[in-house]
């Protein structure tokens, strides 16, 4: 059996400033495929290579191969439907594969645009596709699909949905295959080191309105300390990782394993090899502010905060449960304990202007972190925010669904002046940051790391790649009457995919007014119960109206 796995080919100008970003997801599919006796795996990242179509043609032509699996976030979803179209075009034969969170929420939006895929993988993707391969093996597929759990396709017309797969429920007995990646290509650029991408646990309790995480991975599971020490061990000893960020939406959620994983990093003496970063909720630095040294020793250095907004009504929007005043506080924490902050500022909202962007930048310039970024609201098609924006939503083509192209229009200005209000605050803050901080803030590692930080953000826009500039035809303020973001007008929710959102919002809507009309009748039925008691009160008779038959 051979399968070929490819990582698409797509670039936004967003988290690549920093570095080229190992796709951890074939290490995790690759490493129990391996363990179950199915070697013959290669893996092709044509994004980090750069791998144009007809190199991609030509290489899947020579592997022949059995299975061909590509996975996909939203904006890369169209890169990837093109994967698999030119898999089919070099192998015929082969069984075309598509996993990743756009997929598994969107299915039959892909399935009814992409023909060339032939299963899509729904949810965590280790035990599912594990299993597909093995259904091929042994002709469960395609000659009984509806046993295969975990999985959509199209048959005779219709899009089938099967059952779904349960979680992984043993994540320690998952061994990802860090081997199969070429570490040399994976670099993060503020220290110039190998970057890996581990994860501690896996979900989140928080349902903010916007994230798709806690939909995805349906529970939150936390590994042991101890195996995720092992497994940065191993990534440190065996492929250079000098830096990693745990893939975690907020590893520190769990205090006592996040402690623990801490004490295990500090045991093994690995922060003296390994620096790493983390992004959290405000509201668990504070919790834990008398851990942070703790923390550091550790070898953190990086915290990224959801702080999402610098207006309360925004966070109560988002579902944040956070409150202004409390980002600033953590922002403070964690500068004392001597760990880089970056705030992370959502924006491009319906109701954004001029004046509420400058706020950002007026709070970013008050709290003082070490970064900032500015990025624009959007609205996953599968998550409950873009369901209640409605008519609001006028872009759907989803490759510029990347965190750095207006999806969103405000009703107070354009696209392109909001781009260019966002560049604002990004010159003037990070000029400032570069003259008067970050020479200046301290010396050695610290020096260094946000030195690092300059340059990557000084690489980016020197290349024109930065928030995707050079593509948009954004050249400062002065040429904002030519910015053109190239949306793809025809592309369109495919009519099985609304009428699946439309079953959905009925099935919710039914299920309100159930309980709507059961709060009536009880809320009825305890007015009726103390109109009678009131009456028999008035008869001089209250004691009897609470007494039992029995009694």
């Amino acid at each position: 059996m051979k399968i070929v796995l490819i990582h698409p080919n797509y670039h936004s100008g967003g988290a690549e400033i920093a570095g080229n970003w190992p796709p951890a997801w074939v290490a995790y599919l690759a490493g129990p495929l391996k363990e179950a006796g199915y070697t013959d795996i290669t893996f092709i990242d044509a994004m980090t290579h750069h791998i144009g179509e007809d190199d991609l043609r030509a290489r899947i032509a020579a592997l022949a191969p059995d299975i061909v699996g590509c996975t996909a976030i939203t904006p890369s979803i169209y890169k990837a439907e093109r994967v698999l179209e030119i898999a089919k075009e070099a192998a015929p034969d082969a069984v075309t594969v598509l996993g990743g969170v756009h997929a598994t929420f969107m299915f039959k939006q892909v399935l009814s645009e992409a023909p060339q895929v032939d299963v899509i993988v729904r949810g965590e993707g280790e035990e599912v596709f594990l299993d597909f391969v093995r259904a091929v093996e042994d002709g469960r597929w395609p000659a009984e699909p509806k046993r295969i759990k975990g999985i959509a396709y199209s048959a005779d017309g219709e899009i089938v949905a099967t059952a779904a797969a349960p979680t992984v429920k043993n994540l320690e007995g998952l061994t990802p295959d860090w081997s199969i990646l070429e570490w040399e290509n994976y670099v993060y650029i503020p220290l110039n080191t190998r970057l890996a991408i581990p994860s501690m646990a896996r979900g989140c309790p928080f349902t903010c309105s916007f994230c798709s995480q806690w939909k995805f991975w349906r529970d939150y599971r936390v590994r042991d300390p101890k195996a995720v020490v092992d497994e940065i061990e191993d990534l440190v000893e065996n492929h250079g990782v000098g830096f990693f960020i745990l893939a975690d939406e907020e590893p520190t959620i769990n205090k006592r394993k996040f402690t623990a994983f801490c004490e295990e990093l500090i045991a093994r003496g690995l922060p003296e090899r390994v620096k790493w970063g983390i992004n959290t909720r405000v509201t668990d630095i504070q919790r834990d502010k008398e851990m942070l040294p703790l923390w550091r020793r550790a070898g953190l250095v990086h915290v990224s905060l959801g702080t999402e907004a610098a207006a309360q009504m925004k966070l109560d929007l988002f579902n944040k449960e956070t409150r202004v005043e409390q980002n600033k506080e953590a922002i403070r924490l964690l500068r004392e304990a001597d760990i880089f902050t970056e705030a992370q500022f959502i924006v491009g909202l319906d109701n954004e202007t001029e004046e509420t962007l400058e706020e950002t930048y007026r709070f970013a310039r008050d709290w003082n972190p070490d970064l900032a970024n500015w990025t624009m609201y959007t609205p996953w098609p599968f998550t409950p925010l873009f369901q209640e924006l409605g008519d609001k939503v006028e872009v759907f083509d989803f490759e510029k669904y990347n965190f750095v192209t207006p999806i969103m229009k405000p009703d107070a200005m354009d696209r392109a002046t909001l781009l260019d209000r966002v560049m604002h605050n990004y010159r003037r803050f990070y000029m400032n940051k570069a003259l008067f901080h970050y020479p200046w803030r301290g010396t050695g590692f610290r020096r260094k790391y946000l030195l690092g930080c300059l340059k990557a953000f000084a690489k980016a826009g020197f290349a024109r790649t930065f928030y995707d500039l050079g593509k948009v035809g954004y050249w400062g303020p002065q040429s904002k009457e030519k910015v053109d973001f190239h949306f793809d007008d025809s592309r369109q929710i495919a009519e099985a995919q609304m009428a699946d959102w439309e079953a959905t919002a009925d099935r919710k809507r039914k299920a309100a007014e159930r309980k709507a009309a059961v709060r009536d009748q009880i809320k009825a039925e305890k007015a009726r119960l103390a109109e009678i008691q009131a009456g028999a009160r008035a008869c001089g008779g209250e004691d009897r109206v609470s007494q039992t038959p029995a009694e």
